[in-house]
């Protein structure tokens, strides 16, 4: 009798600590792929604008292909399902005198999808000035 109460002890404290750990978002719910595409297009669209304004050039045009996410991180950000995705893509870039192919580039982003749960956002961490802490800016996904 005594080993029987022991291991419904045990029982029901294991089940108290997996019903108190953390809460993360359904997996179900992550990003498409054509989101992530977006995303990462999002991603370079910005870095090539500010380089191009410094060389006063064009944009040049982008095409991302070959998509493999690696990881998916679910997590919980200012209350709103989060995914961390990490992977690999190709990408084709169109210049005025040239095409020019990059395979195995690496992504690592945040996307966010809204409390709605029609639209995403890519979320960028930025160092802010308190040690320690990212500032996370976020940009919607078209």
């Amino acid at each position: 009798m005594l080993f029987f109460r022991q291991v419904c002890l045990c029982l029901l404290l294991s089940l108290f600590l997996v019903a108190c750990g953390p809460a993360t978002p359904s997996i179900s719910l992550a990003p498409t792929q054509a989101i992530i595409q977006r995303a990462i297009a999002l991603q370079l669209e910005q870095s090539q604008q500010q380089l191009s304004a410094q060389l006063e050039t064009t944009d040049p045009g982008l095409k991302i292909s070959h998509l493999k996410v690696q990881t998916i991180e679910p997590i919980y950000l200012g209350h709103l399902p989060t995914y961390h995705l990490q992977g690999q893509y190709d990408l084709e870039v169109t210049l005025p005198n040239q095409d020019v192919t990059q395979a195995a580039n690496e992504f690592d982003l945040y996307l966010q999808r809204q409390q709605e749960g029609k639209t995403w956002r890519w979320l960028k961490p930025e160092p802010s000035e308190t040690e320690g802490r990212d500032r996370w800016v976020s940009y919607r996904v078209r």
